[in-house]
């Protein structure tokens, strides 16, 4: 991934509560982020059209864009777009495929760029990262972190429970993701910014045995203020480390490998807890698993539609999609009949818990 520019700024409002899309208006209405009311809303077909024809009226002049897809191209298309008039700044409202079209597109032209997340899939809520796929492949874009977040927890309610509650999977993998930098730190010197490790922990933990689910506001409250301060610690550190070690390379080479396994935080709860197993971690194992059963989220390789042979290529591939990165995977080193014989130990470690 492109390396981010090391900046301290957090976004100027962070609204996560029922009736935040109401505030839009308002919000936009911050000299520091409109000067004069001209903003494109990028919108994802379904929810985020509803809400946009819903808070029009408090848009004054402005244009309504659809983006679909995820992909750079999109994206490319999209900021093609929004130079067809001078914008203030840049609305995305939606998942994480139009929010991330839209990070990407605002940052292109230097823009102010509003994060409405409609949906709680992953931490890209508030990152300096807009995940798109090229070429088949989705890589990581480096952008500007949006200048406000809202997070409307009546549009969260309406959209797919699985996908809302993958964010869970995407937050505590930051668990494994700081103890590959730990690792990062010990054998190659890495430097670990500790405001940036701390913004990643302090989700984490709180979800990890936090008692409540997707029907219970202060759980989802507390959902959603994890994954928006994931995304302030990737912008404090400048780059995705606080967050993303061997679990997100397991992502990746799940994505190029076999696309439409499963969803992004899905992968990154099943990723984390591998890890972790490598690791011989056994008290942030058992956490970890507890979890993601309470959740009803993956936990191994037939939970997520994959053979134990397809997630030992999986393993095999992925430290090649970050070979920057280091991490338990580019630790060991295991060839691959030890990634399978690994993967036996391990399920047979989640049979047992």
């Amino acid at each position: 991934m492109p390396l981010l520019a090391r900046s301290v700024q957090t976004p100027l409002h962070i609204d996560v509560r029922r009736g935040a899309v109401a505030d839009l208006g308002r919000i936009l209405a911050d000299g520091r982020i409109s000067a004069g009311g001209d903003v494109a809303v990028v919108v994802g077909p379904g929810q985020g059209e509803r809400i946009a024809e819903m808070i029009r009226p408090s848009l004054g002049s402005a244009d309504v864009y659809t983006t679909t897809g995820g992909t750079l191209d999109a994206a490319l298309e999209l900021a093609a777009k929004l130079r067809s008039r001078s914008y203030d700044a840049v609305v995305g409202i939606g998942g994480g495929k139009t929010v991330d079209a839209a990070k990407y597109a605002a940052n292109r032209w230097g823009m102010p760029m509003v994060s409405v997340a409609t949906s709680l899939a992953n931490d890209g809520i508030a990152s300096p990262v807009a995940s798109l796929i090229n070429d088949g492949v989705k890589g990581s874009y480096g952008v500007h972190i949006p200048y406000a977040v809202i997070v409307d927890l009546d549009f969260v309610e309406n959209g797919p429970e699985r996908v809302n509650r993958a964010g869970i999977g995407d937050v505590i993998s930051n668990i494994s993701a700081l103890a590959d930098w730990d690792l990062g730190r010990e054998i190659r010197g890495e430097p670990v910014d500790g405001l940036a490790a701390s913004l990643s922990r302090v989700g984490a933990e709180a979800i990890l045995n936090m008692p409540g689910d997707m029907q219970d506001d202060v759980f989802v409250t507390v959902l959603a203020e994890a994954l928006i301060s994931s995304g302030l610690a990737m912008a404090v550190c400048g780059s995705s480390r606080p967050c993303s070690g061997g679990c997100h390379e397991i992502i990746h080479a799940a994505d190029t490998l076999y696309p439409g396994t499963a969803s992004h935080g899905e992968l990154a709860g099943l990723g984390a807890l591998f890890c972790t197993f490598l690791r011989g971690d056994e008290r942030r194992f058992g956490q970890l698993s507890d979890c993601l059963v309470r959740h009803s989220l993956p936990r191994t390789a037939a939970d997520v539609g994959l053979t134990r042979e397809q997630l030992a290529e999986v393993v095999d591939f992925a430290p090649k999609t970050r070979p920057d990165r280091y991490t338990i995977l580019e630790h060991l080193t295991l060839s691959p009949d030890e990634i399978r014989r690994k993967l036996a130990e391990y399920d047979d470690a989640v049979a047992n818990r």
